[in-house]
């Protein structure tokens, strides 16, 4: 039986200049979307996000992407956007991006695809790469990253996975086909890697179309040709064409080390909204584990496409903007979908969160801290035991979570308020909770008494009882020198760390 993926409805969309969007009528809602009469997964206008997130994705309006969401058939598309223009190759249509939006488009980070690739599931050899852009580029391990476990009962859905210090987006799709020879299924994936994930949204539906494409007109690689020539990065040097390190202009501080607003990522649901209702209270739980850079690893079974969403919504988790603070600390690294090509790598990872629809990875304990199934949060180290209850101070700040939650989303049906969003107020949420309690941290530190006190904790909204060992480990991990002082003032506890 061939199941429908669960990814959320994906949104036709094009590039437009700026000064279009104000001209921009409302995009009529496809019939099979569940959620366009729900208000709480309506994405507004952000125009602080411009073409940065993958918020864009949703047709809120931000400046300079546009969602166009229609109930008509895909139009042929012509090399200059010309829906009546035919493509070069012959009766399969594609939709790709024009070359008059690409020129007149300005991003505010720069596109930069380093590989371009078509996977192909082969009865005979099983999965493997059909075709490349770069041809010599390193791409091991691809083939079974764009086609996650289980895949072959879905006809549709969207992965992200990582490859060296690249990270990828590939499209898959499975379609009937006649013939004995494919065993009456033809299934391939079209992908591409980047150096930041934060833009591989733009291309969602360029994938979904040219991997339909290529089941409709397998070996017809020109719009991808085409597509690479106009995209393509420079790669660094050391030969090969090797993926093996990422420019720092591109990443540098931008991944995971101070996630700004204008980083956001967004489902084109809202994987914010999905992320709260499915963890409930356990997201202080996450939150703790992330701030602490544990190694988090969430297990699903396929399509692992909303999975990929979570795991950049624990990242958003541990997001700190008071400068040079976290310098010392890993780097809580996204890893997206793994299996187990990635065993080797994972195992000199000092910090990271990925998904994975593998099972086998439970038994592999010493490859995490903490393994997520379902909505079942544990670890087998018994020193974090504790950080799995959840304490008043941890229901108190979800209770307020929520509340902002909900004056949002009735400013946004009431008032028509389209200034903020539910992304934003996520990731500020706990951005501003990290800052609140580093800046205590630091003052206590550099102050004449760098004694920390049970009012401390509170002021930082922390249980001084339920959130001790948390704490102890904080200030251990971060390198922060306090006496921390709770249970008996006579007994102190002293946490030595690096002076800040």
């Amino acid at each position: 039986m061939v199941e429908q993926s669960d990814r959320a409805p994906l949104l036709d969309w094009e590039e437009v200049p700026p000064a279009e969007l104000a001209t921009a009528g409302p995009s009529p809602v496809r019939e099979e979307d569940p959620s366009a009469g729900d208000p709480s997964h309506r994405r507004p206008p952000s125009g602080d996000s411009a073409g940065v997130g993958w918020g864009s994705a949703l047709g809120g309006g931000a400046a300079g992407v546009t969602a166009v969401r229609s109930t008509a058939p895909p139009e042929r598309v012509g090399p200059e956007g010309d829906a009546s223009a035919t493509d070069e190759e012959g009766d399969c249509a594609f939709l790709g991006l024009s070359v008059k939006d690409r020129r007149i488009t300005e991003w505010e980070e720069k596109d930069q695809i380093v590989a371009v690739f078509v996977v192909t599931f082969d009865t005979r050899s099983g999965n493997m790469v059909e075709w490349c852009l770069p041809e010599d580029v390193n791409l091991d391990g691809v083939e079974f990253k764009s086609m996650a476990s289980g895949y072959e009962t879905y006809i549709l859905y969207f992965v992200y996975f990582r490859k060296g210090s690249y990270f990828g987006l590939a499209c898959f799709a499975n379609m009937p086909v006649d013939s004995e020879l494919e065993r009456g299924a033809r299934m391939k994936s079209v992908g591409i890697l980047s150096p930041s994930y934060t833009l591989l949204y733009r291309y969602m539906h360029f994938l979904e179309n040219q991997v339909r494409h290529q089941l409709q007109c397998p070996g017809q690689y020109s719009p991808l040709e085409a597509f690479y020539e106009d995209k393509k990065a420079v790669l660094p040097p050391g030969g090969n064409g090797l993926v093996t390190a990422c420019p720092t202009s591109t990443l540098g501080s931008m991944v995971n080390r101070c996630m700004h607003p204008e980083m956001k990522i967004t489902h084109p649901a809202g994987c914010m909204s999905q992320f709260i209702r499915f963890f409930g209270e356990q997201i202080m739980v996450l939150w703790k584990f992330a701030l602490l850079r544990k190694r988090i690893l969430i297990f699903s079974p396929p399509p692992v496409g909303v999975v990929c969403y979570r795991v950049y919504c624990c990242c958003c988790l541990a997001n700190v903007s008071i400068p040079g603070m976290g310098i010392s600390v890993p780097e809580f690294r996204p890893f997206f979908y793994i299996n187990v090509a990635d065993i080797t790598a994972l195992e000199t990872e000092l910090s990271y969160v990925a998904c994975t629809t593998e099972k086998i990875f439970e038994e592999k304990k010493e490859l995490y801290d903490v393994y997520i199934d379902n909505q079942n949060v544990k670890t087998h180290r018994e020193s974090l035991q504790p950080l799995l209850r959840i304490n008043s101070a941890d229901r108190e700040k979800y209770r307020k979570l929520s509340e902002q939650r909900q004056l949002l989303l009735y400013s946004q049906e009431v008032d028509e308020d389209c200034t903020s969003n539910e992304e934003d107020l996520f990731i500020v949420f706990f951005m501003e909770q990290n800052n609140r309690i580093f800046q205590t941290l630091s003052e206590v530190a550099g102050s004449a008494d760098p004694t920390l006190t049970a009012d401390h904790m509170r002021a930082m909204g922390l249980d001084p009882q339920g959130d001790r060992g948390f704490l102890v480990d904080l200030l251990e991990v971060y390198g922060i020198d306090v006496m921390l002082v709770i249970d008996n003032p006579c007994c102190p506890q002293q946490c030595f760390g690096e002076q800040m």
